[in-house]
């Protein structure tokens, strides 16, 4: 581990040293962006990270596996040339099979080949222990999907129902049940042909709150099927996942205690919003890029534990590793503060540490404010070794969010204003080096990406950007990210952004764009 932390720091280091000689004298309006590549990643099956499944070719004692949980079921289950079958030839019958562990950030999946008949294939998550639990199905009727339920049982009485129609579009064969668990919400999806369609919402923080640390452990979940007689379900597996969701955002780099973006194992790690719906729903994710080509990967997600028993789902981080102690560190917006659950909570600015690395699989970092009172966010940071300071540039909330530079002899307390707010809407604030200089970049709602001079936030002009992501018809708060790079890639500068186009049919308050655009910077003078 010394050894690895060492290779990562002379990285770092000599990255530094060569953008500094070969960058000198580039200012970052002078250079221009020119698109390069785009994707949106909606519920793409090859970035899943697994958490449980059930896989019915790799099966080979259903019983012992997936055991039963209902007792006297008279439903039948075959293995089937790589398929599961329910059946219940004789009387009407039901049953629960476990599938695997709880997670509340997770997404679940039920494929469904084929039915025959009527009856309800679904996805149960359950208290062991009590009669508390969530369920989300398909009725089928004559075989052909009819509507879509969702169910929340509170000491076993209904306190959420739902029902829904089948979106147009989604048919069997093959059709996905997709539930999208964000702790204190639900999205629900039938897939059918590779394309997600949204089938309903809901919201049970006010009933349960699935951030609870004690209650998910004591919480799995099962595949259901509740058939009439005669009625048959041909599944073909089930699974849970950490998904990069329907779109991403609020793009910003994984950097170290100066502001280098970290490139480690050939490859640029970022922090990204995966968009549930609303403020609520979102996610911390992790994804990680080699800036020579466009292959984006989606790596992890953190949670973040502020030492009262919840995990909470807060984001618009940035993270950087310290590269004397190899800690990780860096700041969250507390957007948890808004699940509705009845707790009184205020969305601040929190300071989070880990000791272990949390760029990969499922993560918990340590979380506190750093006693900056206001509802502000996006928070980026870095220690100026000439100034001997932290400064923090971040969106300062005054009846709208306006870009602000802050400063401290401590990192995760202790700031206090140095400049700004600026007069303009802002968004997505970051603080890069541009050969030895470093400036302010963020966002607007004014279609301009904004450079200021740091430390002062004196205007310096604005980033010149060809095929930016909006167009008349989009919004445009978008997050800059602009990386520069060291000799040998393509570019000596990329810039990685997401464009505001929300996920078809979700209801409004909904924020779950986007797709993410790659740029490549050259500089115009030469």
């Amino acid at each position: 581990m010394k050894n690895r932390t060492w290779i990562v720091s002379a990285l770092l280091l000599v990255w530094h040293g060569t953008i500094s000689i070969a960058q000198d004298d580039v200012r970052p309006d002078e250079i221009l962006f020119r698109r390069q590549a785009v994707t949106r990643l909606v519920f793409d099956s090859g970035q899943n990270l697994p958490l449980s499944s059930i896989k019915p070719a790799m099966v080979h004692d259903f019983d012992l596996m997936h055991p039963e949980k209902l007792p006297n079921s008279l439903v039948r289950w075959e293995l089937s040339r790589g398929h599961l079958v329910a059946s219940s030839p004789d009387a009407d019958g039901s049953s629960l099979r476990w599938a695997g562990g709880f997670n509340p950030f997770a997404t679940y999946e039920l494929a469904i080949a084929k039915v025959e008949g009527n009856g309800t294939a679904g996805l149960v998550f359950a208290h062991a222990s009590t009669k508390d639990s969530l369920s989300a199905s398909v009725r089928f009727r004559d075989g052909k999907p009819e509507a879509v339920t969702w169910n929340v049982l509170l000491d076993g009485q209904h306190v959420v129902k739902e029902e829904w129609p089948v979106p147009e579009g989604a048919v069997l064969p093959n059709l996905t049940l997709r539930v999208q668990m964000s702790a204190v919400g639900v999205n629900v999806f039938l897939e059918s042909e590779g394309r997600s369609y949204l089938a309903g919402v809901s919201d049970f923080a006010q009933h349960l709150d699935l951030r609870e640390r004690a209650r998910i452990q004591q919480m799995d979940y099962a595949i259901y099927a509740d058939l009439k007689s005669n009625a048959q379900v041909t599944l073909t597996g089930a699974e849970s996942c950490l998904s990069p969701g329907t779109g991403q955002a609020d793009i910003r780099a994984i950097t170290d205690e100066e502001g280098a973006p970290l490139l480690d194992e050939g490859r640029l790690w970022f922090t990204m919003t995966l968009r549930g719906r609303a403020l609520p729903h979102p996610l911390q994710g992790v994804f990680s890029l080699n800036p020579s080509v466009f292959d984006l990967r989606f790596e992890g997600v953190i949670v973040f534990d502020m030492n009262d028993g919840l995990l909470r789902n807060d984001l618009a981080s940035h993270v950087f590793r310290d590269s004397k102690t190899g800690t990780w560190r860096g700041w969250t917006t507390g957007f948890s503060a808004l699940d509705g659950a009845g707790r009184p909570e205020v969305k601040t600015i929190l300071a989070i540490s880990s000791a272990r690395d949390p760029r990969r699989g499922f993560s918990i970092m340590q979380a506190r404010p750093i006693g900056i009172s206001g509802a502000h966010e996006d928070p980026h940071g870095i220690y100026d070794r000439n100034a001997g300071k932290w400064r923090m540039l971040l969106c300062e909330h005054d009846k709208k969010y306006r870009a602000s530079m802050w400063e401290s002899d401590q990192w995760d307390q202790g700031y206090s204003r140095l400049a700004g707010p600026v007069e303009m809407d802002s968004t997505g604030t970051m603080i890069q080096k541009f050969g030895n200089k470093r400036y302010a970049l963020f966002g607007s709602a004014d279609r301009k990406i904004y450079i200021r001079n740091y430390p002062d936030l004196t205007p310096a002009g604005e980033l010149n950007v060809d095929l930016p992501p909006w167009n008349e018809k989009t919004g445009t708060r978008i997050w800059p990210n602009v990386i520069p790079l060291p000799d040998g890639y393509p570019a000596p500068y990329v810039a990685l952004m997401m464009d505001r186009v929300n996920f078809p049919g979700m209801p409004k308050p909904n924020w779950t764009y986007g797709a993410i655009y790659l740029y490549h910077g050259h500089p115009t003078k030469r």
